[in-house]
């Protein structure tokens, strides 16, 4: 199982009137913290992109358990729990500064050629690197 852990402090733009995180923010959390993950096991996404492979999201849930607060430096911890196929799904926990858990949630991505947008398998590099995780 490969895990990885990104920081995001929250800006004012990001919130609402009431000081917490918009809800639609957490998208973006979430792709920060799965592009960053990724780059912590050795992976490019831009270097995967110019090889011709892109992966857009399929599907994302997310679960609110507590609001995240303007200022508040969020820890996102992401899961990869199996090795990817035609599909990567990535798994995030997000903790507030007092480490209570406040958001939970999940995307789904899929690998497709750049130039067809077909299904492709996953780099093979992304496999290698991957695959040390779940020896």
């Amino acid at each position: 199982m490969f895990k990885a852990e990104t920081q995001i402090r929250v800006r004012y733009a990001e919130t609402d009137q009431m000081g917490y995180v918009y809800y639609g923010n957490y998208a973006m959390y979430f792709e920060v913290a799965r592009v960053e993950a990724l780059r912590s096991a050795g992976f490019s996404y831009k270097k995967m992109e110019e090889e011709g492979v892109m992966m857009p999201v399929l599907e994302q849930y997310t679960k609110y358990l507590k609001p995240g607060k303007y200022d508040e430096l969020l820890t996102i911890k992401t899961t990869i729990k199996e090795m990817p196929g035609i599909r990567i799904t990535f798994d995030y926990e997000v903790f507030n500064e007092s480490e209570e858990l406040i958001t939970q949630g999940k995307t789904i991505l899929t690998f497709l050629k750049k130039d067809t947008h077909r299904p492709s398998r996953p780099p093979q590099y992304l496999l290698d690197l991957l695959k040390l995780y779940f020896e």
